[in-house]
């Protein structure tokens, strides 16, 4: 993970890169004590505030707080990323922009877990074969997809042979709740590694922009491994 100004560098070839934040700490809790006509009552008091919030899950003060996100993923990666819907997404189309050479090709290749179908485990592999065999691919199919886009096939129906280890870009914006209950789900040592680099890097931004609420919600979530990757 490198940082680079508002751009933290991820994988291979990808990124991410806050855009754009509203709100704060602050914002939380004057939303929830507007409720009772209240307003700031001194620093320690608002931390407990925010602590009790999410302890009993009174989750709509940080509501009022957005973040919004340029990304830089494997395809197959936005597609897990889109599962979250509570937020709103803009993504490159392969229908307006033709295609670049840019794919996620892993360095080191996991094992299929059996215990857990959609999960992998560490695996004594030969990685560079398999990076091998695995960039062959790649080449192959954006070569085809070049041929096609020459031969004056649509674009909408020349990406169809593309590898979902294709980059993609979107927009995210995002408010706190639901940006919580992603990193949540996504920092969990369950989630696929190359998603989960990226919601480490998320859990830094949002650390970095709202402190007291992460260090709540650090407390009541000890199994968030931040800055695993």
């Amino acid at each position: 993970m490198e940082n680079d100004n508002n751009t933290i560098h991820l994988l291979d070839k990808g990124f991410i890169r806050l855009v754009d934040f509203m709100g704060s700490d602050n914002r939380v809790v004057s939303s929830a004590r507007v409720s009772f006509g209240g307003t700031s009552k001194g620093e320690e008091r608002d931390k407990g505030l925010i602590k009790y919030l999410l302890e009993h899950k009174h989750h709509t003060p940080f509501e009022h707080c957005y973040f919004q996100f340029h990304v830089c993923c494997p395809i197959y990666v936005a597609r897990q990323w889109m599962r979250h819907r509570w937020g709103s997404f803009n993504e490159i189309s392969a229908r307006y922009t033709q295609v670049k050479d840019e794919f996620y090709i892993p360095s080191h290749f996991r094992g299929q877990d059996f215990k857990n179908r959609q999960g992998s485990v560490e695996a004594h592999m030969d990685d560079e074969a398999l990076r091998k065999l695995y960039e062959d691919s790649v080449e192959a199919s954006f070569a085809a997809y070049n041929k096609l886009i020459e031969a004056g096939v649509a674009r909408e129906m020349a990406r169809g042979v593309l590898p979902v280890c294709q980059y993609t870009q979107f927009y995210w914006s995002v408010n706190a709740r639901s940006l919580l209950n992603f990193l949540q789900l996504r920092t969990d040592g369950h989630a696929q590694y190359e998603i989960r680099v990226y919601a480490d890097a998320i859990a830094q931004i949002f650390k970095e922009k709202m402190p007291w609420s992460w260090e709540a919600f650090e407390a009541l979530n000890k199994q968030l491994p931040l800055g695993a990757a």
